[in-house]
């Protein structure tokens, strides 16, 4: 049976700053975040954002290599997570901020998940 690669997720002492807000410079990932921050688990296939699914990908690609979410293979499904609890650790008070600022500017509600109806 061959083995599934296993994505690196950086250490919660190895989140930078530099590298979440490098990774937030998108309003598709802004988005992203809004919706995951219900804090449930998401199989990628219930995002809905305005781009192709290989430019979704790389998104929650750059996302998790910043250490802002967590993703985990099942068989051929991925499912993503936000780090809250490791962003607040290193960043006490930095996602509700984000979080805050995107919701008052209106930033990344064009993502939300499939079975949502799109917010204006």
């Amino acid at each position: 049976m061959a083995s599934v690669k296993q994505a690196r997720h950086p250490a919660t002492d190895e989140i930078t700053l530099i590298d979440v807000m490098g990774a937030l410079n998108d309003p598709i990932r802004v988005g992203l975040i809004r919706v995951l921050a219900d804090e449930r688990e998401h199989g990628w296939g219930e995002l809905r954002a305005p781009v192709a699914k290989s430019t979704l990908s790389h998104h929650l690609r750059v996302l998790r290599d910043a250490g802002v979410t967590r993703t985990r293979q099942e068989g051929t499904r991925c499912f993503v997570k936000l780090r809250s609890a490791d962003l607040n650790t290193r960043f006490p008070g930095l996602l509700t901020a984000i979080l805050d600022a995107a919701h008052h500017d209106n930033v990344g509600s064009h993502v939300g998940l499939a079975d949502d109806s799109p917010t204006a």
